[in-house]
C-alpha cells in the first residue's frame, strides 16, 4: 500500500460508470481500507486533497469537455469538494450549497440552501462526500431539476460503499449505491475511492 500521508490507501483500480454518450466509462479509482473495522474511517486534509485530484483527473478523461454551469455541494464537506472543483477545474463557476436536515424517515432541505442565479437547462456538478444506502443523491437530484428545468447533472462523489468486504470491486453494480445513481440518471458518475460499513469521517468532521 501506499499513503496518501497518514490513511493507507488501497491500489488503483478501474471501474466502468454510468457515462455520457460516446464517453469513456472507465474511471481510475482507490480503495480506502480500514485498518479499525467497524468504526468510521477519519480522513486527513492530505488525504482528502489526494481524492480532490483523482475527481479531477476522472472528469478530464471523460473523453469530452465538460462545460459546466455550476457546482453544488451536499452539505459541508460537499460544499467543500464543490469549492474545490470549481476553482481547479471549471474555471470558477458558480456554487451552490444544499443542506440536508434528516430524520428517521424523510429528509428535507434546510433554507439555509443556496442556489445560485443559471441559464436555461444548466450544466451542473453533484458533489457529495459519501454514497451509502440512503437514497439522498435522489432526492437532492428531484429537487435541483425542480428548481432549474432541463438541467444535465455529473455526480462528483469522494466515497462510494461497497456491498462486500472486498473493496477493489468488479462491477460498479457491486457499490451499494449503485441504483440509486442509476436511478438519478446523472450524466456521469465520479467517483474517488471505495470504502467500507461504517464508512469515512471528513476532516475536521465537517458534516
Amino acid at each position: 500500500m501506499v499513503d496518501a500521508s497518514d490513511n493507507p490507501i488501497g491500489p488503483d483500480f478501474s471501474l466502468a460508470a454510468p457515462t455520457v454518450e460516446f464517453g469513456n466509462p472507465e474511471i481510475c479509482l482507490y480503495s480506502l481500507p480500514n485498518p479499525r473495522p467497524g468504526q468510521l474511517l477519519n480522513l486527513t486534509w492530505a488525504s482528502f486533497g489526494h481524492g480532490l485530484e483523482r475527481l479531477i483527473q476522472q472528469i478530464k478523461n471523460v473523453g469530452r469537455r465538460v462545460d459546466v454551469d455550476a457546482c453544488f455541494g451536499i452539505n459541508e464537506a460537499g460544499l467543500v469538494m464543490a469549492t474545490f472543483l470549481a476553482s481547479a477545474q471549471f474555471g470558477r463557476c458558480p456554487i451552490g450549497y444544499l443542506k440536508c436536515n434528516k430524520s428517521r424517515d424523510f429528509i428535507t432541505l434546510d433554507r439555509s440552501s443556496m442556489y445560485p442565479d443559471l441559464p436555461e437547462a444548466p450544466t451542473i456538478v453533484l458533489c457529495d462526500f459519501e454514497v451509502k444506502h440512503a437514497d439522498v443523491v435522489g432526492f437532492i437530484t428531484g429537487e435541483i431539476r425542480q428548481r432549474y428545468p432541463g438541467a444535465e447533472i455529473y455526480f462528483a462523489v469522494f466515497g462510494a460503499m461497497t456491498k462486500e468486504r472486498n473493496l477493489e470491486v468488479a462491477s460498479f453494480d457491486d457499490l451499494t449505491g449503485a441504483g440509486i445513481m442509476r436511478a438519478a440518471a446523472f450524466k456521469a458518475v465520479f467517483i474517488a475511492a471505495t470504502m467500507s460499513p461504517p464508512g469515512i469521517e471528513p476532516p475536521l468532521e465537517l458534516r
